[in-house]
């Protein structure tokens, strides 16, 4: 029996961390054990997750497995895309330069401000009253 080549990537946004597998196949994008449009409901996430597959055109040539947790939807999404990146640099380093010109390999650094002391939120501060 031989071993099934894959291609793993890890991808970081806000929360989320999402563990990506690469392997050869026709297109089928599984999250968490469900497929890709039944995970996210929205269409524009959908389409976040396809992204680099579709800058390095290679959208029907590998079944990509993930395992998305932490955060919200958006960020397992912007996750599961950069893990997705990381994967395809693996496959052919042809990939990097149109991955990188559309900012797909840079981990976007913003996260939530942490809560302040004296603070209703990070920067909220309570209602100010004269008397």
């Amino acid at each position: 029996m031989a071993a099934e080549v894959e291609y793993l990537g890890t991808g970081r946004r806000k929360n989320s961390v999402a563990r990506v597998r690469l392997l050869p196949g026709d297109g089928k994008i599984v999250v968490n054990n469900k497929p890709l449009a039944d995970y996210f409901g929205r269409d524009v996430l959908e389409q976040v997750v396809k992204q680099p597959l579709e800058v390095t055109e290679t959208l029907g040539e590998f079944d990509v497995v993930v395992s998305v947790e932490g955060g919200g939807t958006s960020g397992q999404a912007g996750a599961i895309r950069h893990g997705i990146a990381r994967a395809l640099l693996e496959t052919e380093g042809d990939y990097r330069g149109a991955l990188k010109k559309a900012g797909y390999l840079t981990r976007d650094p913003r996260m939530k401000e942490r809560k302040k002391y004296g603070r209703k939120k990070a920067r909220k501060k309570p209602q100010f009253s004269k008397r």
